[in-house]
């Protein structure tokens, strides 16, 4: 199935792909093996992109088409691919920028996303949300660490639009947030919107540090 100027196969997750991060995925429904198939039919590795975007919470896509998906998702290039023997594969893919998903085609094969790239605004960020974010996410770090493995190992990145995108992708934040987090305009918005998300999940901690706030959302509990 041909794609052209503007469409990418689509590919959605139950999860939000932010740019610059590498996903592993298990490829075993027919239409996602067809596009998978579709991929490697490109001459230049480089050029085997498709676009992701995050599933609603509550639906299925087959069940409900294009309303069951968020609109901003994230266009991604196909970097390693294992084929087995029963026609499924394990794939990464590494997310490369934004984009909008302005209507969805079911296709023959695999679906076809109509989408709009959305490249990064990249203002300066002053150096007091810098500084904040990465102290916030150090913190974080600390109290998560009690509990669970640190979520992100080694210096933080320098670079604002860099460390936006690590500090999205490394809260284990709710998927309504994490969409949000990739919807933001620039990294000065991202910064100071995953910095007040990490500090709300400290405030949730402090009171019940046994867990995370992600999993207090979601486990019964009894204050009596």
């Amino acid at each position: 199935m041909a794609t052209g100027p503007g469409t990418l196969p689509m590919f959605p997750l139950n999860s939000v792909l932010f740019p610059g991060l590498s996903v592993p995925l298990h490829v075993f429904e027919d239409r996602y093996r067809a596009l998978v198939h579709h991929l490697l039919r490109v001459e230049d590795p480089a050029e085997r992109m498709f676009g992701s975007v995050a599933i609603r919470e509550g639906y299925e896509v087959g069940d409900h088409g294009a309303q069951s998906l968020f609109r901003v998702g994230c266009k991604a290039q196909l970097t390693d691919i294992e084929a087995h023997a029963d026609g499924t594969f394990d794939v990464v893919a590494v997310g490369i920028e934004r984009i909008q998903l302005d209507s969805l085609e079911t296709g023959d094969l695999f679906p076809i996303g109509h989408v709009t790239e959305l490249p990064d605004h990249t203002p300066p960020v002053e150096e007091e949300v810098l500084e904040r974010a990465r102290a916030t996410f150090t913190a974080y770090r600390v109290a998560l660490s009690e509990i669970r493995s640190d979520p992100y190992s080694g210096s933080l990145p320098r670079d604002p639009t860099y460390l936006s995108w690590t500090l999205a992708a490394c809260a284990p934040l709710p998927l309504q947030q994490r969409q949000s987090l990739l919807e933001a305009e620039d990294a000065t918005d991202r910064l100071v919107l995953v910095t007040d998300l990490l500090r709300s999940e400290l405030k949730a901690m402090n009171v019940i540090p046994s867990l995370p706030a992600t999993e207090v959302a979601r486990t019964r509990w009894s204050p009596n």
